[in-house]
């Protein structure tokens, strides 16, 4: 009968792409991790592995599938288990899109360190659509990303919602004397953007269609995180969250809300079918507490501290 340390044989090939470095990942040899997956294959009759290529088979992807998840929730039972009888303990999987890490993870470990030091949290900096999907397969436990969430797998609760900027140097202004602009303002207004086809993207250009206007790219880069290093750094114009923008570089650059585009709404979620271990429960608990006064530091920021 099948057991974890065969799952987790699986799922290390399937990461690292061969016996010998899912055998590292794993500290034991590459003798044992093929032994594991091989009962597994005898086990279920099927060839999960492809030996000549180190991918998975049609079989080995469902497996997979599920792996990630059946390990996650055996997991939370002996986090939960441990709880029940000593401090909180065990692993927290999160991840996190890339603006909200940069404060948010430092707040969350200081916080984490006071209260749980035994949780061992693992943080993944990603895009809102990947933590969806990792977030799917159970290679995540709970995610801080952009709501409302693309796979139905998911739940979520939001946290904040905050409202959309125009990043511009100081020394360069364009707009010296405005707080506030409509959308229309932008047109042809060369602009550092998202990638075509990305979610941020499409929401800027389906603001600009309602004004009849055009978004001229300076240039269009992947991931939003890398668009604010380069508008920090004063290589142009940027649309972007207002929570993005570090309270140091107040000096340098300057923040200025755009009428028409739709605020975004950052949250939690995590899979509809699973219950929350303990340990992750108490991260929920320290990421809701850090939010819930952001409107207190942060200008056109609005908490969800009482829902």
């Amino acid at each position: 009968m099948m057991d974890i340390k065969q799952l987790r044989a699986i799922l290390a090939v399937h990461e690292k792409g061969s016996f010998s470095q899912a055998a590292e990942l794993l500290g034991t040899v590459q003798s044992n991790v093929s032994a594991h997956v091989a009962r597994l294959e005898n086990e279920l009759n099927a060839v999960l592995i492809d030996r000549s290529t180190m991918r998975l088979t049609p079989e080995g992807e469902a497996v997979v599938s599920r792996a990630y998840r059946a390990i996650s929730e055996i997991s939370a039972v002996w986090d939960d288990l441990r709880s029940l009888n000593a401090t909180l303990a065990g692993t927290v999987r999160l991840g996190i899109i890339g603006t909200t890490a940069r404060w948010m993870t430092p707040q969350l470990y200081t916080r984490l360190q006071k209260t749980n030091p035994s949780i061992r949290l693992i943080v993944h900096d990603g895009t809102s659509t990947t933590l969806n999907q990792l977030l799917a397969t159970g290679r995540l436990d709970i995610g801080v990303m952009t709501l409302p969430a693309a796979s139905q797998e998911l739940t979520s609760s939001p946290l904040f919602t905050e409202k959309i900027a125009l990043v511009v140097p100081r020394d360069n202004d364009p707009f010296p004397e405005a707080d506030a602009i409509p959308m229309s303002e932008l047109d042809n207004l060369d602009l550092l953007l998202p990638a075509p086809g990305t979610t941020f993207r499409r929401e800027l250009e389906e603001a600009a269609a309602n004004f009849n206007i055009t978004l001229k790219p300076a240039a269009e880069l992947d991931g939003i995180r890398l668009i604010a290093s380069l508008a920090f750094d004063g290589n142009g114009l940027a649309l972007l969250p207002i929570s993005a923008v570090p309270a140091h570089l107040k000096d340098k650059i300057r923040l200025i809300t755009v009428e028409g585009i739709a605020p975004r709404v950052v949250g939690l979620a995590w899979r509809l079918r699973s219950i929350p271990s303990a340990s992750t429960k108490a991260v929920i608990s320290l990421l809701e507490e850090i939010t819930a006064h952001m409107e207190d530091t942060q200008t056109n920021v609005l908490t969800h501290s009482g829902k």
